[in-house]
C-alpha cells in the first residue's frame, strides 16, 4: 500500500512550511505558525475527499481503532466482534479499552462472515468491527442490518483499504465510526498517522477531546481550556500531517495507477482455470491495494508462494503461515502474554480461544495468496511479473 513510493515536491513543500514556522505541535502557538495548520487542513481535506462530516487525526491506525470504539462507548467488559483474519492491532486496540475481542470466521470476501457474526452475539456484545483487509470490504449492508436489529455499533476498520468504496461511500464512512491508517506502507502515508471518521456530531466532539487529554479546544488559550472527559495523548504532529496533506490530494491518482496494475495481473491469472478471486460484495470497489486469489488447496498455495520467491515475485503473502495477520499464529493472544495483569473479565472472555477452531477461515486463508500492488512498476515490469506469476502457478498445479 505504497504512498511512500511517490514522494515529490508537494510533500517537501508542506513539510518545509512546518520547519520554516518551527511549530511541530498541532495545537497552540498561533502567533508563531504563520497561518499554517497542517493537521487541521488535512482533516478538512479528508472530509472533502471522503465526503464525511468529521475526520479526527490521531497518531496511528491502532490509536484510530481504539479512539473510534471509545467515542462510541465501548469499554470494560464489552465484547467487540472482529474477524480472525486481520492485523494484531485490531485486538490490541480493543483490549486497550478493557473490552474483549470476539474472533469469528471470515467468508470468501476475506472479511467478516455475517452468519458467523450472528452466532457470536451475546448480551455483552457492543460493537461489530469489520476489518476491510487487503483493499476490499465486508458485506456492509448485511452487517448494518445485524447492528440495527441488535442495537450495536458498526465500527469499520478501513486501515488497509483507504480509497475503496461501497455503494458510493468511501470505506470507513459507512458505519457509525471508521478508522484509517496512514503509516509508511498504506495507500497514502503520513509516515505514522491515522484518522477517526464519523458523521455523528457527538462522536466527533468526543474524538476531538479524547485524542488530546480531554481538552475541549474552546478559545485561544490552551492553558485555560477545560477537560469535559478523560482522554489520552493521540495527537499527530504537524510534520506527519504535512506529508499526509500532500498525499491525500493525490489519492485518486494513486488508486488509478493501482487499478491499472491490478487489472493487468488479474487478467493474466484469469486465464488459469484453477485460480479464483476473492468475492467483492455487490456495489463495492476495491482500493486495488492487493490482488487476492485462491488456489485449489493449501499444498498448492504453499508451492506457489515458494515458487514466487524463487522467481523474484516479491510482496506476495500466504497468510495461513503468517505471524501477524491470522489467528492460527497468535499464541501471544491465546495465552494472554501481557506485560501487565489483565482484568478477570478479559481473561475469562478470551478463554474461548484455547479450544475454538476456525475451519471455515482455514479453508479460505489456506488457499489464498495476497499480492501487493505497487505504484512504481513500469508497464513492462507489470507484464513480466504477470508472466512469472502464471508460470509459477502452472508449474505448481
Amino acid at each position: 500500500m505504497p504512498g511512500f513510493e511517490s514522494f515529490g515536491e508537494a510533500e517537501r513543500k508542506e513539510a518545509q512550511d512546518v520547519l520554516d514556522s518551527g511549530i511541530l505541535m498541532r495545537y497552540g502557538f498561533d502567533a508563531m505558525r504563520n497561518g499554517h495548520y497542517k493537521a487541521k487542513s488535512l482533516e478538512e481535506e479528508l472530509q472533502s475527499t471522503l465526503q464525511v462530516k468529521h475526520a479526527q487525526l490521531v497518531t496511528n491506525g491502532t490509536a484510530a481503532v481504539s479512539a473510534s470504539l471509545a467515542i462510541a462507548g465501548v469499554g470494560a467488559g464489552d465484547e467487540v466482534i472482529v474477524p480472525c483474519f486481520t492485523f494484531v492491532a485490531s485486538f490490541e486496540a480493543i483490549m486497550m479499552l478493557g473490552a474483549i475481542p470476539v474472533l469469528v470466521d471470515i467468508d470468501d470476501t476475506l472479511t467478516l462472515s455475517p452468519e458467523a457474526v450472528k452466532k457470536a452475539i451475546t448480551p455483552k456484545t457492543k460493537a461489530i468491527m469489520p476489518v476491510h483487509m487487503c483493499g476490499s470490504m465486508a458485506d456492509l449492508d448485511a452487517l448494518k442490518e445485524i447492528c440495527d436489529d441488535n442495537n450495536l455499533i458498526l465500527a469499520e476498520d478501513a486501515c488497509q483499504a483507504v480509497g475503496g468504496t461501497y455503494k458510493g461511500k468511501y470505506l470507513g464512512t459507512y458505519g457509525d465510526v471508521g478508522s484509517l491508517s496512514f503509516d509508511f506502507v498504506k495507500t497514502i502515508t503520513c509516515g505514522e498517522g491515522g484518522a477517526v471518521l464519523t458523521n455523528n456530531p457527538e462522536f466527533a466532539k468526543h474524538a476531538d477531546q479524547f485524542s488530546d487529554h480531554g481538552h475541549d479546544h474552546i478559545g485561544n488559550d490552551r492553558g485555560a481550556e477545560s477537560h469535559p472527559v478523560l482522554g489520552y495523548n493521540f495527537r499527530i504532529s504537524e510534520l506527519n500531517a504535512a506529508v499526509g496533506l500532500a498525499q491525500v490530494r493525490r489519492l485518486k491518482d494513486f488508486i488509478a495507477v493501482q487499478k491499472k496494475n491490478y487489472t493487468t495481473l488479474r487478467e493474466a491469472l484469469s486465464e488459469i482455470e484453477e485460480v479464483t478471486f476473492r468475492t467483492v460484495p455487490e456495489g463495492g470497489e476495491e482500493s486495488y491495494a492487493f490482488l487476492n486469489f485462491f488456489l485449489p488447496n493449501l499444498d498448492t498455495a504453499r508451492k506457489v508462494i515458494a515458487s514466487f520467491k524463487e522467481k523474484g515475485v516479491d510482496a506476495c503473502f500466504h497468510y495461513y503461515d503468517n505471524n501477524w495477520h491470522y489467528v492460527r499464529k497468535w499464541e501471544h493472544l491465546k495465552d494472554i502474554k501481557t506485560l501487565y495483569p489483565v482484568s478477570k473479565e478479559v481473561k475469562e472472555g478470551l478463554s474461548y480461544l484455547k479450544h475454538k477452531t476456525f475451519d471455515q477461515s482455514d479453508h479460505f486463508i489456506g488457499r489464498n495468496i495476497s499480492c501487493l500492488i505497487k505504484l512504481s512498476w513500469t508497464e513492462a515490469e507489470v507484464k513480466e511479473r504477470a508472466k512469472l506469476m502464471v508460470q509459477a502457478i502452472k508449474e505448481s498445479l
